[in-house]
Parts: C-alpha cells; sequence; structure tokens
C-alpha cells in the first residue's frame, strides 16, 4: 500500500506542476479557467476559488486546466480562443516547460545530494570489446561516437541503442585524449549488448556550479533515452509490448522503493526523486510531440495558423483534437493491459 501512496504522489505531483504552468500563464494573459482537475474519471471532491473549480478525480492519473474557449465557441472576451496566437502559443507551452523545469531542478538537486559518477575505468572483462581495444583501468571515457559523455550511466544506455554499431570511444589517459573502436559483445547472461567496461562507482561531490552543469547534462541524457527509445519504438527496435503505462510506472516506483529502502532514507528519497526527474523529462517530451490532444499537436495547428495568417475552423480543430484523445485513450488501454499482463506473468 505504501507503494501505492508513494507511486500516486509522485504523479500528482508531476501533473500538478505540468497543469500549474497552463493555470498561470492563462491568468497572467486574463484568460478565464473553468476548472482545474488532478486525476480522470468522476469527480470525488471539488471546492471553488473565485471563477475556477477545482477537482480531485477517482483515477490519480493525468490532470487538466479547462480554459473558457479552448475546444469550443465562446463569446467571453477572456476566451483562449479569442487571445492573440502568441499568447495562446505561450499557455500551450507554459505545461512541458514546467515540466522541464521540473526535471532539471530534481537533477540538480540529487547531484548535489549524491555526487557524480564519472566514467572512469575500474576494470575489463575479458573477451569483450572494451579489453580488445585497448582501455585500461583508469581511462576515463569522455564521448561515444558524436556523445558528449559525462557519467558511467550512460556509457550502458549508448550501447543499447547502438548495439549493431562499432562505436568510436574517445577517453583520457595521463592527460592525453586518444580515441579506439569498441564492438559491443551480446552477454547471454543479462540478454543485453556490453563493452565489457566495469565502473569504479564512486560518486565525487562538485560546488554548486558543478551540481547545476551536471544536472543539466543529466537532464541531456534523460530527453538523449527519451527521443531514443521513440526511435527505437517506430522502427521496431523496442516492440510496442514493452512499453510502460502508469501500472508499469507504479510497478517502477514500487521497485525504486523495495530496492532503496535497506540503503536508508536518503537513498530512497534520491532514487526516487531521480526515477521522478525522469517522468518529469519523459512527460515534457512526450507532450510535445505533434499529435492532436497534446501540446505539441496544439502547437503544431498553431504554426499552422500563423503560415496560414488565420486560425482553422473552431470545429475542425475541435475535432482534430477529439480523434487525437481517442487514439491516445486506445493507446493507453492498449499499454497498461500489457503492464498487467506482465505484472501478473512476473
Amino acid at each position: 500500500m505504501l507503494k501505492i501512496i508513494i507511486a500516486i504522489l509522485i504523479f500528482s505531483f508531476i501533473v500538478i506542476f505540468h497543469e500549474l504552468g497552463h493555470f498561470f500563464v492563462a491568468k497572467k494573459c486574463d484568460v478565464k479557467v473553468n476548472e482545474f482537475w488532478l486525476g480522470m474519471g468522476p469527480t470525488i471532491f471539488h471546492f471553488t476559488k473565485g471563477e475556477t473549480k477545482f477537482c480531485l478525480k477517482l483515477l490519480p492519473f493525468g490532470g487538466a486546466c479547462v480554459m473558457e474557449g479552448e475546444d469550443e465557441e465562446s463569446d467571453d472576451e477572456r476566451a483562449f480562443c479569442k487571445k492573440p496566437l502568441w499568447q495562446r502559443a505561450l499557455i500551450v507551452a507554459a505545461g512541458p516547460f514546467m515540466n522541464f523545469i521540473l526535471a532539471a531542478i530534481l537533477c540538480i538537486i540529487v547531484i548535489a545530494a549524491m555526487g557524480i559518477d564519472k566514467p572512469i575505468v575500474k576494470s575489463l572483462m575479458p573477451g569483450y570489446g572494451g579489453e580488445a581495444a585497448g582501455l585500461m583501468p583508469g581511462d576515463e571515457v569522455t564521448e561515444l561516437g558524436n556523445y558528449n559523455v559525462h557519467f558511467a550511466h550512460e556509457v550502458s544506455a549508448y550501447i543499447f541503442f547502438h548495439s549493431d554499431e562499432d562505436i568510436d570511444v574517445t577517453y583520457i589517459r595521463d592527460g592525453e585524449e586518444n580515441t579506439v573502436l569498441v564492438t559491443p559483445k551480446y552477454d547471454e547472461e543479462t540478454g543485453r549488448y556490453k563493452a565489457g567496461i566495469i565502473w569504479n562507482n564512486e560518486y565525487v561531490k562538485g560546488n554548486i556550479f558543478e551540481d547545476m552543469y551536471y544536472g543539466m547534462c543529466q537532464m541531456k541524457y534523460y530527453i538523449y533515452t527519451t527521443f531514443k527509445s521513440l526511435s527505437a519504438l517506430i522502427t521496431g527496435r523496442i516492440s510496442f509490448k514493452e512499453m510502460s503505462g502508469p501500472v508499469g510506472i507504479v510497478k517502477a516506483i514500487g521497485d525504486t522503493y523495495e530496492q532503496s529502502k535497506d540503503s536508508g532514507a536518503l537513498y530512497v528519497v534520491m532514487n526516487l526523486l531521480n526515477l521522478s526527474a525522469l517522468l518529469s523529462a519523459n512527460l515534457f517530451i512526450m507532450n510535445l510531440l505533434p499529435i492532436p490532444a497534446l501540446d505539441g499537436g496544439r502547437l503544431l495547428l498553431f504554426l499552422v495558423e500563423a503560415i496560414r495568417g488565420k486560425r482553422l475552423n473552431e470545429k475542425l480543430e475541435g475535432r482534430i483534437h477529439l480523434v487525437g484523445f481517442v487514439l491516445l485513450m486506445a493507446l493507453m488501454v492498449f499499454v497498461m493491459y500489457n503492464d498487467i499482463v506482465k505484472l501478473i506473468t512476473g
């Protein structure tokens, strides 16, 4: 039960942050906000403050900032549809932007508390690409292909997405920069490709400026893995059955809690904050995809409006977003079904 409560709190925190972005910018642009939801489905609690009805919904996933004239015609001068294009675009972009800010702040907090796991080689597994290429203990990896490396955990992610390639690995040894070609090798035990590098796993504490810099580097890593995962889904490298929805994320949060609790409260909090940063970064990217009903879909229609010099028919725009919403709900049901099957089958 505690794991479920923690998961709901994390979901709620991330969603509220997103919706508050829409809410505050809408208010600054003098747009009337009719309702502010947390969750989906039937309302279980609500109160009204000013002109806005705040609601808590039954299902603890998602949320909404419902503005006057957002998806329908309205004669109200404070309606969303009556506002200039630049203001509407700012309001829509504010939600994903807040998720970016939240993820960046959480990354900086985790780096400041735990330190930086620098990619310094401790040892090499015999028979793998790292040893064959001539890497040695003490080497610090700085680049993989054209990707700048700042953390040890970035290397395994890069290899996962480029396992079918020979990888240019740039490293520093005794102050000199060198580059070698590493061929990933399939590991039967883990079912993944590896370079056979074992890292120091020593976390180095930095000053406030280093914490901010490496926090943003961690944010870059989360954005990179999100884009690469989407690309792998499109190309078929990753099956859609491997996608995780709310149920899978709840399980991931629960697993993170269980694996961290024996190490103490600090590790529990930091690991959960780290996972929250990843989820917020994912929400930032996913919401900006040019899909109807998502913020990115709205921004795409605003771009079309800017090019045409006039707005699309409001009924047509509403239908486009409705179709997108239905398709997204269908995808959510599919992903949730897969999550439940994986949960039952282990």
